[in-house]
């Protein structure tokens, strides 16, 4: 975006004290499917910027970001990593996302105290199952996104098919700001229709001169584009654009500014980080494109008393500041926090509301700057700043933290049920003790991970989204709390439902006992279930008719009726497992006077809803995951195949340069060590991505 003497200088640090203004600050995460290269761009940044003073490789389990040894072993990001960097008299704070489907809790949580997105795309394979995942993460949030395409040094990469797909896939207008010549180790600077090619060791000399006509000439409709985006985002250059006048560059970037910021205009820059092509113009793009904190929306909180209120970023007003993130450090429990209004300081009581509607209130002992895997002690937390907090020993990821006389709560941090489980157990009897500690601190680091207790054998289960994340935990727990574990197959969660409409009645009777100090229990209820459509989840209708006629229910009766109902479809008849898509009706009860209180109505609707779930032909569902599967075509057969057998859904192929795309949908059950299988049929040369689409019955 900027000139020559901008990217070669402009990176070096001025300290702190120069980042003070919110206008000058660009909380940015870096997102993409797994291995498009996001942490190895994030490395080229830190570097060009003078943050890190090398450029550590992910191949080589080198990258600054990437600091856990698990990340550096599987070569992958696991946890999202926090730092900053200097650029042109702004201060990038940026996040750097996993890619993995298993670990896209870390991508939602990050996503919602960020203010813009770099979206890294694969020059060869373009969108991917993850990309669209986190673009509908993106969309969500309403965060303005620039594309990065990345990896145009590879064989089959190329940048106007990767727009195209984007086009295709995503239902957006991409806009080329650079154009890749990986040949020449250059780009096409579109907006100043210039040639800028990088030098140096690490690519970062970068030089400029006008392109040459050659070049220029097959690029120009692209440069039309870019113009028009910039007129459809300003009606004061609409005119001249469509005159055939050539607007200054700094007058398109203020339009493209504001369609970016809008969501209507979707900036794209081709390169190759790991070449150090093309990467000093998209951190331009972060600080000329994408917004600074105030340019964001205020947010909404909610209040004790049910109202809401503004929150607007800055120091006016008590304290909100929301913990995205637990994490524990050293030993230590810390929490991941951005700062929405006023500032924190150590030593500051804050209250917030718990999940189960307790107000908590703590103190903050100490809060930290992070870089990746270090943190540096701070003296403060100021609006718009992303911290680490130590001291706060209840605050989880989604709480508010507030001033004590100002209790409210931001929007919560959805989290998704776990797919799949692990049974467990110490490797030595004796540290059963140690390893339930163990387990409580991964579970309060990870909203995606739970650990339950198979009602049926006493074991202990570890459930996640999938075989690496729980591949991943179960290293931990060696690496950082020295528990050897053994575990079993893993087993996919399941859940049931039912397949025609039931009706059923129940009557509740306990005796009283000799003491006299439990007396008779008695209460009736008819209950009707039916199916609900796939995925609409269970609804509870509680307005009987109460016999004997003019009889009436207490609040307490009524809330007491629906906790039985909802306590039926907790536990299906055939595994146990929760019951989903059932709409329950309760039609009727009958009261017998004292007899019948709160707890003789619950367990007579619990009895009579399971007795109708029974009769409703109970089904049980299993996790479907959306698959794809890219393999060399001469393997396509053989993929096919083995995809049927699995009881896969093959819904599209697609070939592109010698190898194939599958889209289907398959089993979580059938796919249990399908790495190894495709890796065989294809000779090494086969991958897949999943992502869980729905429970379903199979």
């Amino acid at each position: 975006m900027s000139q020559t003497t901008k990217f070669a200088a402009g990176g070096k640090s001025t300290g702190r004290q120069g980042y003070a203004k919110l206008s000058h600050v660009r909380n940015i995460g870096i997102a993409a499917h797994v291995d498009a290269g996001k942490t190895t761009l994030t490395e080229r940044i830190l570097f060009y910027t003078g943050a890190s003073h090398k450029i550590g490789e992910v191949h080589d389990g080198a990258a600054h970001m990437d600091w856990m040894a698990e990340e550096q072993q599987h070569g992958i990001t696991i946890t999202a990593a926090v730092t900053r960097a200097p650029w042109r008299e702004h201060l990038l704070q940026v996040v750097d996302t996993p890619g993995h489907v298993d670990f896209t809790i870390e991508v939602e949580r990050s996503m919602r105290v960020l203010d813009g997105v770099i979206l890294v795309l694969d020059g060869v394979r373009g969108v991917e199952p993850q990309t669209e995942t986190v673009w509908r993460q993106r969309c969500r949030f309403g965060l303005p996104v620039i594309f990065f395409i990345n990896k145009m040094d590879r064989p089959g990469a190329d940048f106007l098919r990767s727009l195209a797909h984007v086009r295709e896939r995503l239902g957006i207008e991409p806009v080329a700001m650079t154009v890749p010549l990986v040949d020449q180790a250059a780009v096409v600077d579109l907006l100043h229709k210039r040639l800028l090619t990088f030098g140096g060791e690490q690519g970062e000399r970068v030089t400029s001169k006008p392109c040459p006509a050659e070049i220029w000439a097959p690029l120009a409709g692209l440069r039309e584009s870019l113009l028009l985006a910039a007129a459809d985002a300003d009606e004061t250059l609409a005119d001249r654009v469509l005159a055939g006048d050539e607007p200054e560059p700094a007058e398109l970037i203020a339009a493209l500014r504001k369609g970016t910021l809008a969501g209507r205009i979707f900036p794209c820059f081709g390169g190759s980080a790991l070449r150090n092509l093309g990467v000093q113009p998209v951190m331009d793009a972060a600080v000329d494109l994408l917004p600074a904190p105030l340019d964001r929306p205020p947010a909404r909180a909610q209040l004790p008393d049910g109202g809401s209120e503004e929150v607007v970023l800055g120091a006016k007003g008590p304290l909100a500041a929301l913990v995205f993130k637990v994490q524990m450090w050293d030993g230590r429990r810390h929490c991941f926090t951005r700062v929405y209004r006023n500032r924190l300081l150590p030593g500051d009581k804050v209250s917030f509301l718990a999940a189960d509607g307790r107000v908590v209130t703590e103190q903050v002992a100490r809060i930290f700057d992070t870089d990746a895997g270090r943190k540096t002690k701070l003296d403060e937390a100021d609006a718009g700043q992303i911290v680490l907090l130590a001291g706060l020993r209840h605050a989880s990821t989604g709480d508010t933290l507030c001033a004590p006389e100002h209790v409210l709560s931001l929007e919560r941090i959805e989290t998704r049920q776990p797919v799949l489980s692990l049974a467990i157990e110490p490797a030595a009897g004796t540290l059963e003790d140690k390893l339930l500690e163990a387990l409580d601190k991964v579970e309060q680091e990870d909203p995606t991970l739970k650990v339950a207790e198979d009602p049926e054998t006493g074991q202990r289960l570890l459930k996640g989204m999938g075989e690496l994340h729980l591949q991943i935990v179960l290293e931990r727990l060696e690496r950082e709390f020295g528990l050897r574990v053994r575990s079993g197959r893993p087993a996919v969660a399941l859940r049931e439902t039912i397949t025609r409409s039931a009706a059923a009645e129940a009557l509740y009777t306990r005796p009283p006992t000799p003491d006299g100090k439990h007396p008779e229990l008695t209460a009736w209820a008819a209950v009707s279930v039916k199916p609900r459509p796939r995925g609409d989840g269970n609804r509870i209708d509680c307005d009987p008719r109460v016999r004997p006629e003019g009889a009436e229910l207490l609040p307490e009766q009524v809330a007491a009726l629906r906790d039985g109902l909802a306590a039926a479809l907790a536990s299906g008849p055939l595994h146990g497992a929760p019951v989903e898509d059932c709409a329950v009706v309760l039609e009727q009860v009958e009261l017998f006077g004292a007899a019948t209180n709160a707890e003789a109505l619950a367990a007579a609707a619990a009895k009579a809803a399971r007795r109708a779930v029974d009769e409703a032909r109970p089904a049980v569902l299993r996790p479907v995951m959306q698959v794809e599967v890219v393999v060399p075509e001469d393997n396509l057969g053989s993929v096919l195949g083995d995809i049927q057998q699995r009881r896969g859904e093959i819904q599209a192929t697609a070939i592109r340069d010698a190898s194939v795309t599958i889209d289907c949908e398959v089993p979580l059950e059938a796919l249990l060590g399908y790495t190894t299988d495709l890796r065989s049929l294809t000779q090494g040369r086969g991958q897949f991505s999943m992502q869980f689409l729905r429970f379903d019955v199979v």
